[in-house]
């Protein structure tokens, strides 16, 4: 089997895993007081979510929830979520997407985790978030299917242009 790859990516570290089903598996590490991405909603996929260490807080379709060690999330296409870690200790937990492509997004915008200061990195790529989402808690990112193309491009342009305004 292939080695997996770790990468940074929105302040989660995310260990690619490979499949051969139409889905994708990662194990993801959040850590202590963490956020997670902004509210968002995937047009096509379906996601999932474990907690085998910890604990986080969900916001699924208004909704404010606790998901504790061997609890599940389920999250359906369409519908707006975003999750943190509210805790003082960091959390693992397992995320799956299908159909698969979704991965392709974590490999785009994550910092290897083997690159020198890769925390350092993915930390300064967070800077225009971070001024970004106190001041609109409910900013959503449409991840929409596009022709011959994977979801994450548009996804670019929002980061593109959310990063080139002053706030």
């Amino acid at each position: 089997m292939k080695n997996n790859t770790s990468k940074w990516v929105l302040g989660q570290k995310v260990t690619l895993h490979p499949t051969t089903g139409d889905y994708d598996l990662v194990v993801c590490e959040t850590p202590a007081g963490a956020q997670g991405p902004p509210p968002h909603i995937h047009s096509e996929y379906k996601e999932a979510f474990m907690v085998i260490q910890g604990e986080l807080e969900f916001f699924v379709n208004g909704k404010t929830f606790i998901c504790k060690q061997g609890e599940s999330v389920d999250v359906p296409p369409g519908t707006l979520h975003t999750f943190s870690n509210k805790k003082d200790s960091p959390c693992t937990w397992i995320n799956i997407h299908s159909p698969k492509g979704f991965s392709k997004f974590f490999e785009t915008f994550g910092v290897p985790e083997t690159e020198d200061n890769a925390v350092m990195k993915y930390r300064l790529n967070q800077k225009s978030f971070k001024k970004y989402w106190p001041r609109h808690p409910i900013l959503i990112w449409l991840f929409l299917p596009l022709p011959n193309k994977i979801e994450h491009v548009f996804c670019i342009l929002v980061l593109q242009n959310i990063s080139s305004r002053q706030y």
